[in-house]
């Protein structure tokens, strides 16, 4: 009986050796033609991030130029605590055409930080404020959470739209970590090695 239980062991795992193989040969395929047409290259993850969110600086920094994007920013900057200011301080068109331009300053930066990554740390840095400034409206969102569905965390209304930004803080943290790193060894060239003697270099 055991020597039955233990042919049988012995088969399966040939069975299973010679079915791993050509799934590991797929994989070995698969990873040198990715690396091939440079997806593997290194700081394409990096370059594909920072472009995304010029993209997605220009198309959201463009509708706030016209009219119609005016109401549909009063419950977000109404009830947000870092930008609820703006509408006493630049009324309700100067708080939409500040938000416009302030995106597209900050998507410029990012995108020259393609080059200069000087530009892309301060790019970085206003992409890292915004984001703080949108996630931090969902607490206060009016009617954010569905009664119906028993509250926190069935989302409704408008959090789901500010959710998406949770993911954006995070993008632009790395692109600021990314952009500080690349810049180290520039500064250090400069002679400022006593002073980032502390920071890791990447």
């Amino acid at each position: 009986m055991n020597r039955l239980a233990n042919k049988t062991a012995t088969i399966t795992s040939t069975s299973s050796a010679i079915g791993s193989a050509p799934a590991h040969d797929l994989v070995d395929l698969l990873a040198n033609f990715l690396n091939k047409i440079g997806i593997l290259r290194e700081d394409l993850d990096c370059h594909l991030v920072r472009a995304a969110m010029v993209v997605i600086f220009f198309f959201f920094g463009y509708q706030k130029w016209f009219a119609y994007e005016i109401d549909r920013l009063i419950p977000y900057i109404s009830n947000g605590p870092l930008i609820f200011w703006l509408y006493p301080a630049l009324g309700m068109r100067g708080a939409t055409l500040f938000l416009g331009l302030s995106e597209w300053t900050f998507g410029t930066l990012l995108f020259l930080g393609f080059w200069n990554k000087k530009l892309g740390i301060l790019g970085a840095l206003g992409s890292t404020a915004t984001f703080i400034s949108t996630v931090t409206i969902i607490p206060f969102m009016p009617d954010g959470w569905d009664a119906a569905a028993g509250g926190f965390p069935a989302m409704t209304g408008n959090v789901p739209f500010l959710m998406k930004d949770v993911v954006l803080l995070a993008v632009s943290i790395y692109l600021l970590s990314q952009d500080i790193r690349r810049e180290l060894p520039a500064a250090r060239a400069m002679g400022l090695g006593p002073l980032l003697a502390n920071v890791p270099p990447r």
